[in-house]
């Protein structure tokens, strides 16, 4: 039986979030405060972001895994994409940042996209599988 060499991997490092990248959020401490006066608001401004292909917006896709805003009125957001391969991937970060910065009281946004955990549907809204027909 012939048999593929075995590829050395690098070990897991604990300083990296599990998906291996390093986010610019990683550094940023959420104000409590802030976070519940502006994260309904915050939210209500990713709702009108949409992926080009899907005519649902990227919150109720599921792609928003966590908003927080820090003292300082830095809005910051970790959000996915439906797949690595993504089309949209190169402005849905950038139109994500716009949408936070819109809102009264946020300085700045930082965004931060990760892969773990992976999107699936099922982390779509009931509104969202509604719209999609996908019940």
């Amino acid at each position: 039986m012939n048999r593929l060499p075995m590829i050395p991997q690098d070990p897991p490092r604990p300083d990296l979030p599990p998906d291996g990248g390093s986010h610019e959020t990683d550094a940023l401490v959420a104000d409590p405060a802030k976070t519940g006066e502006l994260r309904p608001a915050i939210e209500a401004a990713l709702k009108k972001v949409y992926d080009p292909e899907i005519p649902v917006d990227i919150y109720e896709l599921g792609l928003i895994y966590d908003v927080f805003v820090t003292a300082d009125g830095v809005a910051a957001i970790r959000m996915t994409l439906t797949a690595p391969g993504c089309p949209a991937a190169q402005i849905l970060p950038g139109q994500v940042a716009d949408a936070a910065k819109s809102v009264a009281g946020i300085a700045d946004a930082k965004v931060d996209v990760v892969w773990e955990p992976g999107w699936t549907k099922d982390r779509m809204s009931d509104v969202a599988k509604l719209q999609l027909g996908m019940w």
